[in-house]
């Protein structure tokens, strides 16, 4: 009995010892809520965080397939081409059907895609999680579509194409990656090449190919965060994905070259603001390295409106409407960017002198320790305090899943925050900022770039 007693205790005490663990790990965590994974014997990944939502529940799908995966010559613009064709409908749920569905769950359902990954969601009614995960389960498993309706969606794609490439600001973009890239697949945007989308609607049976290579399994996350439990979101998720087959297709994305010189990217526009942007490349995320988090402190010290360089160009000077700048997260090497607004094209050479200029003095000037400090805190509280509702919350976990495939990268990239020092930005300045990889990027009424 004193044996059976003293195990007992022991094994109390080593419970209370675990839990106590687990909440201080818990406590240290920018995201303030435990988040529960489970992979399925197909690779789905299934993302649950209990969220005090009464009756309401996010529900998200993260496909890590974006214009990244786009590798053939001649086939761009595929991943965000089903971000439209996946709303119209199955055999067993018309798109008419599906938007019924929607409304009586009182819910919204939308999708987008990027570089990096396409993303499906909704919010609506927890009670109904069950048919949330039925209907996203047969299109997933079973779109079906006839040449007619793919011809259909591939026209509707070359419309929005042709509205966005009417912004000055998106012909400069598509410029500045093609020239900034010359091997890897960020050299094309997500809507991709405009010779591709044109040729779109000859490419039905490629479409099937894309669509049976990426909407499996291993490249799908689900997410759902709202009132609900981990153990009713596991077994619906195996009841509706648990018999979706794996494929084994994996792309082979070349490596970028290293860049050797600085590149100019120029759209002429008369009657526009003139517009800089100076591109460095930069890492790949990682949720361990400092690079990320040093570029970002660094770039928001320098270039936020609280900045010493703003309060001159923007406020004292008003040689420019606004400054900023950052890296961009993704899950290669991209581009690091800081760019300007101007009232004037004849200040656009100052006006990169002087981004350069405190980009150089980054290099050897130590920044102060408290400023460091009161941006980390400021990063931090942003971010913490948008974490207010179910779709926030799976919105940014979504974000660190197709960045890294785990949605603990967010409480581990926030963990390298809190470890920078001035010498850790000055590291990454001197690491990134070199003109031999920049590439420029301007809009201005001139024939050709008016800075050097």
């Amino acid at each position: 009995m004193r044996h059976r007693l003293v195990a007992l205790l022991l094994l109390l005490a080593f419970t209370v010892t675990t839990a106590m663990a687990q909440q201080g790990n818990q406590q240290n965590n920018i995201l303030p809520y435990p988040i529960h994974q489970k992979q399925l014997d197909n690779g789905l990944n299934v993302v649950t965080v209990p969220y005090n939502s009464p009756g309401l529940a996010a529900f998200y799908i993260v496909v890590r397939a974006g214009s990244r995966e786009e590798v053939e010559k001649g086939k761009t613009g595929f991943a965000h081409f089903f971000e439209h064709m996946m709303f119209r409908g199955t055999e067993k749920y018309s798109k008419e059907a599906y938007g019924d569905i929607m409304k009586a769950m009182g819910a919204a359902a939308n999708a987008n895609t990027s570089i990096d990954r396409t993303v499906y969601h909704m919010t609506g009614n927890a009670e109904m999680l069950d048919k949330m995960f039925e209907i996203e389960a047969d299109r997933f498993q079973n779109l079906k579509y006839s040449v007619h309706d793919f011809k259909t969606e591939a026209g509707a794609v070359k419309g929005e194409y042709t509205k966005n490439s009417a912004s000055p600001y998106q012909q400069l973009y598509e410029k500045l990656v093609s020239t900034a890239f010359k091997k890897h697949t960020y050299a094309h945007t997500t809507m991709g090449f405009f010779e591709d989308v044109v040729d779109m609607p000859n490419q039905y049976d490629y479409s099937l190919t894309f669509f049976d290579r990426f909407y499996r399994p291993e490249y799908a996350t689900i997410v759902v965060v709202g009132d609900v439990t981990p153990e009713r979101v596991n077994n619906l998720a195996q009841q509706y994905f648990g018999d979706w087959k794996r494929g084994s297709y994996k792309p082979d994305i070349a490596t970028e070259p290293k860049q050797k010189e600085t590149r100019y990217a120029h759209v002429k526009q008369e009657g526009f603001p003139p517009y800089l942007s100076l591109n460095f490349k930069g890492p790949a995320f990682s949720d361990k390295d400092k690079d990320l988090p040093a570029l970002s402190i660094l770039s928001t010290i320098l270039f936020a409106e609280n900045s010493d360089l703003y309060r001159k160009l923007v406020v004292n000077e008003q040689k420019a409407r606004f400054i900023g700048g950052g890296p961009q997260f993704s899950r290669d090497p991209n581009l690091i960017s800081v760019s300007a607004s101007l009232l004037d094209a004849k200040d656009m050479q100052y006006v990169k002198d002087e981004l350069m200029k405190a980009l150089q003095d980054a290099k050897t000037k130590p920044i102060d320790a408290q400023k460091i400090e009161e941006t980390k805190s400021r990063i931090k509280y942003s971010f913490a305090m948008s974490m207010d509702s179910p779709d926030a919350i799976a919105n940014s976990l979504a974000r660190f899943i197709w960045l890294s495939g785990n949605p603990e990268s967010l409480n581990n990239i926030y963990k390298v925050y809190d470890s920078i020092t001035a010498q850790d930005l000055m590291n990454a300045a001197k690491k990134y900022f070199v003109t031999e990889t920049m590439t420029v990027g301007t809009i201005a009424p001139t024939e050709k770039s008016p800075v050097k």
